[in-house]
C-alpha cells in the first residue's frame, strides 16, 4: 500500500510539475476574477495583458536559446535598448530610411552576441559573469553614442543642431496591434520551429545537457553555443525595435526592465509539458504568468515599486524546482 501511495503521490507531482504553469496561471484568473469582477475579466483589460507580454516574450524567446546550451544573457536587456537607441539615431540624427535602418541596426546588435560568444566559447568565461561584462560595455557604448541621454524627434544633438529626422509612421504601426501580435506570434512559431523541427535545435539541446558528449558525437560545441547567443541578441534587437515603434523613440535603459520578467518567463517554463528544457511554449505561458501577476497586483493596487517583490520570488521559486529536479 504504501509503494501504491508512493507512486499516485510521485504522479501527482510530476503533474503539477508539468503543468503547473497552466494551473496557476488559471487558479489567478479565477482569484483576480473574483476580487475584481468590472474591471479584470473584460475582453480590455486582456488584451491589455496580451499587449504588455508582447516585448517580455520576444525577450524571452531569445533567453530561451541561451537556456539551451546551459547558459544565461544578462546582456539582453541591454541588446535591446542598445537597438532602440541606435535605431532612433540613425533614423532621427542621420535620417537614414527606415527599411535600411532596421536591417543595420540587427546587424549591429548581433556584435553582442559575438562578444558574448567570445568571452563564453574561446575564453572559458562563465555565461553570467561573460554576458554581465558586456552588458556594462554595451550599456555605455549606446550611452556614449548617445551622449548620455534619451535620442528623440526635434531634440537638440550633442553637435548643437537640431534632429530633423523623423520615425516613420508605418514603423510605428508594430508597436501596436495587431502587429505587435503577429511579431510576437512569430518569434514564438520560429523558436518552436527551431527547437521541435529542426536538427540544429536538438543539437544546443545535446551541448546544453551534456557538452562533452555532444563534442564525442561530432556536434561543434562551440559554433552552437555562439549560434545560440547570436540568436539571443537578434531577438533582443527585435524587442528594441518594437520598444521604439511604441514610444516613438529611445530611453536610457528602455530595455532593461524587461530582462528580470523574460528570465523569470525562461524558468518557469523549463518543466512545461515534462520537456524539463527551455521551450518555446513553455517561456511563452511563463511570460503570461508573470504578465498575468504584474496586471492583476497592479489593478488590485498593489504599488509599482513592490512588483518586483513577488517577480523576484517567481523567479526564485522557479529557478528552485529547476536546479531541484536536476539534483
Amino acid at each position: 500500500m504504501s509503494e501504491i501511495k508512493m507512486k499516485k503521490t510521485t504522479k501527482i507531482l510530476t503533474f503539477f510539475s508539468n503543468w503547473g504553469t497552466i494551473i496557476v496561471t488559471g487558479v489567478l484568473i479565477v482569484l483576480f476574477s473574483l476580487l475584481m469582477p468590472t474591471t479584470f475579466p473584460t475582453t480590455n483589460n486582456f488584451t491589455t495583458i496580451f499587449r504588455s507580454i508582447c516585448i517580455v516574450s520576444i525577450v524571452a524567446m531569445g533567453m530561451t536559446f541561451a537556456l539551451a546550451v546551459n547558459g544565461i544573457d544578462i546582456s539582453i536587456g541591454i541588446a535591446a535598448t542598445f537597438a532602440c537607441t541606435f535605431f532612433t539615431i540613425m533614423v532621427v540624427w542621420l535620417e537614414f530610411p527606415t527599411l535600411i535602418a532596421i536591417p543595420l541596426t540587427i546587424i549591429a546588435v548581433l556584435f553582442i552576441g559575438l562578444c558574448n560568444a567570445f568571452l563564453i566559447v574561446k575564453l572559458n568565461v562563465p555565461p553570467l559573469l561573460g554576458t554581465l561584462a558586456v552588458s556594462f560595455i554595451f550599456e555605455g557604448v549606446y550611452l556614449t553614442i548617445a551622449g548620455g541621454g534619451a535620442v528623440s524627434e526635434t531634440m537638440q544633438m550633442p553637435n548643437g543642431m537640431r534632429a530633423t529626422g523623423h520615425i516613420d509612421d508605418l514603423f510605428r504601426l508594430i508597436g501596436k496591434e495587431p502587429w505587435i501580435f503577429i511579431i510576437t506570434l512569430c518569434c514564438i512559431v520560429f523558436t518552436y520551429i527551431f527547437f521541435e523541427q529542426t536538427k540544429h535545435g536538438r543539437y544546443m539541446y545535446i551541448v546544453g545537457d551534456n557538452p562533452t558528449v555532444a563534442r564525442l558525437s561530432g556536434i561543434n560545441v562551440g559554433l552552437y553555443k555562439t549560434v545560440a547567443y547570436m540568436l539571443c541578441s537578434i531577438f533582443g534587437g527585435i524587442a528594441g525595435l518594437v520598444v521604439c515603434a511604441r514610444t516613438g523613440g529611445a530611453q536610457i535603459g528602455s530595455g532593461t526592465g524587461y530582462l528580470m520578467p523574460a528570465i523569470a518567463a525562461t524558468y518557469i517554463g523549463v518543466s512545461f509539458g515534462g520537456k524539463n528544457k527551455a521551450n518555446a511554449f513553455g517561456t511563452f505561458f511563463g511570460a503570461i504568468l508573470v504578465g498575468l501577476l504584474d496586471n492583476g497586483l497592479t489593478m488590485g493596487g498593489v504599488p509599482y515599486y513592490s512588483l518586483n517583490i513577488v517577480k523576484g520570488a517567481v523567479l526564485a521559486i522557479a529557478v528552485s524546482l529547476n536546479y531541484m529536479r536536476r539534483k
